[in-house]
């Protein structure tokens, strides 16, 4: 599927990822697994394409309130095309607008109720945990829709992506000189399009922005029944951002220095596992299969003279 920070997103209707919910619950018993968690999750909020118009049996069934998101237009045999879908909505016959790939288009302004639609329905057929995706960590954002759905299953409980996508500077930043303008405050200071800047860093705006990030979690599941943070990708931006900076001072003026004081040392002081990196490839396991096979004429790896007895 598409990432859920990336545009272009495109939704289904409610019975095909229903049907997933089924076969998640039917596999659980099928394996014996008691305990087994659902997580449903929904792009609706940022999406506004959907794969297929919904099968509706009645007015105001699931179907019908997926279908009343469309984008549609009122067709009569004037205006009807070769080609034409068209379906009825409350009497009237009405052609979604369809895009050249065969997908339909929402309304715009409609993918918070789609957001909130969708995850009250999952919960009433069978899901543990929400995870919606947002455009921004915007705790307010998130609750609001927690609200609306708490009204219908007041235990909704969600799973939310404290994700790398979203510029958390920036957004806090921007939400801070949002509160200071509104509440009167002067922000002449401060140039809203440019915060992301370094000379901003030790300024209050900066300093409150930096103490919401602390808190993100703490106050987002206070206010937003956000019951597990999970994050994206750290481990890709902190290797890339490590490895670059290493590059720079290995290959300039601190050399090796540019390893050992940043790196290695850092490791032994703080007792990283990895400082002892043959180890943790194992080959201290191969020592052990090669005595069971070999007893003493075994050729083991973690002799004397193995660096890795540097860091003991």
């Amino acid at each position: 599927k598409q990432c859920g920070h990336q545009d272009g997103k495109v939704t289904v209707p409610h019975e095909v990822f229903l049907a997933k919910i089924r076969a998640c619950r039917h596999a659980f018993l099928e394996l014996g697994v008691e305990d087994g968690v659902v997580v449903t999750r929904t792009d609706s909020l940022g999406a506004g394409l959907t794969q297929q118009i919904a099968v509706s049996h009645k007015p105001g069934d699931i179907g019908d309130q997926y279908n009343s998101f469309l984008d549609c237009e009122e067709v009569t045999a004037a205006n009807a095309r070769n080609g034409d879908v068209i379906i009825n909505q409350n009497g009237k016959m009405m052609r979604p607008k369809r895009l050249p790939s065969n997908l339909y288009q929402f309304r715009p302004g409609t993918g918070e109720d789609r957001c909130v639609l969708d995850c009250i329905t999952s919960l009433q057929n069978g899901a543990d945990l929400l995870w919606i995706e947002t455009e921004k960590p915007h705790i307010e954002q998130i609750a609001r829709m927690v609200d609306r759905i708490r009204k219908v299953v007041p235990n909704a409980k969600l799973a939310y992506n404290n994700s790398p996508s979203f510029n958390w500077t920036l957004n806090f930043r921007w939400q801070v000189y949002d509160a200071m303008k509104e509440a009167g405050k002067d922000v002449s200071r401060y140039n809203r399009a440019e915060l992301m800047k370094a000379e901003y860093d030790d300024t209050p705006l900066a300093q409150e922005a930096d103490e919401r990030i602390r808190t993100f979690q703490a106050d987002a599941a206070k206010r937003a029944g956000i019951f597990h943070h999970l994050i994206t990708l750290p481990t890709y931006h902190t290797a890339a951002l490590s490895t670059d900076n290493l590059a720079r001072e290995y290959f300039g003026e601190q050399g090796m220095l540019g390893y050992v004081k940043n790196v290695q040392r850092a490791e032994i002081r703080q007792g990283i596992a990895c400082v002892k990196h043959q180890n943790m490839a194992g080959s201290d396991i191969g020592d052990d299969h090669k005595g069971y096979f070999a007893g003493e004429a075994a050729l083991k790896a973690g002799g004397v003279h193995n660096t890795m007895n540097q860091f003991s």
